[in-house]
C-alpha cells in the first residue's frame, strides 16, 4: 500500500483548513497561521511567528530574494523581506501535498504560490517548502526548493465588458 500524504488543492482559508486531517502540531499551526499573514498582508501577524534567529532561504540558493544565497537572517532581515516581495503584492498560497515528519517540529509542503503585483503582472511558482520550529512553536527555518526556472509569469486579465 503506497502511502498518500494530505492533500488540498485550493487555497488555504479557514474552511480548508477545518477539513484537514493532519494532526495538529507547533509546525502544522505555525506554518498555516504564517499562509494566512502572508495571504492577508499581516505583516506584524508574521513576524510575531518568527524566532529571532529566524533564516529563510525562499528559494534556496542564490536569486533576487536571497542575493547571496544563503538566506534573509533575522528578523530585522526578514522584515524588509516582507516590505520588499510580500507587503506590495497579492498572494495566495495553494497547499497540493503535506509531508509531515517524525518531528513535531518539521514538515514539507508542495506548495504553489501566486503572486498579483501592483502593476498587473503575476508569478506562480510550484515548490516544495518546508519549515522547521522552536521549542516556542517560533518558525526558526523556511526554506523553498524551486527556482527563477520554475516561475511563470504573466498579465491579469482586465475587466470584460
Amino acid at each position: 500500500m503506497r502511502f498518500r500524504p494530505n492533500r488540498t488543492e485550493e487555497p488555504v482559508t479557514e474552511a480548508t483548513e477545518a477539513t484537514e486531517t493532519s494532526t495538529e502540531s507547533p509546525v502544522v499551526t505555525a506554518s498555516r497561521a504564517s499562509w494566512r499573514c502572508v495571504q492577508s498582508g499581516d505583516r506584524e501577524g508574521w513576524l510575531a511567528l518568527m524566532a529571532d534567529d529566524v533564516v529563510i532561504e525562499d528559494p534556496i540558493g542564490q536569486a533576487v530574494t536571497n542575493p547571496d544565497g544563503t538566506g534573509v537572517r533575522g528578523k530585522d532581515a526578514v522584515a524588509s523581506f516582507f516590505d520588499q516581495n510580500i507587503g506590495p503584492n497579492q498572494l495566495t498560497v495553494t497547499c497540493e501535498e503535506t509531508f509531515p515528519s517524525s518531528s513535531p517540529t518539521e514538515i514539507a509542503y508542495i506548495l504553489v504560490l501566486h503572486t498579483e503585483f501592483p502593476n498587473g503582472f503575476t508569478a506562480t511558482v510550484r515548490g516544495v517548502f518546508t519549515y522547521k520550529v522552536d521549542d516556542a512553536g517560533l518558525i526558526t527555518n523556511l526554506r523553498g526548493y524551486w527556482n527563477m526556472d520554475a516561475m511563470k509569469f504573466g498579465q491579469q486579465e482586465g475587466p470584460t465588458e
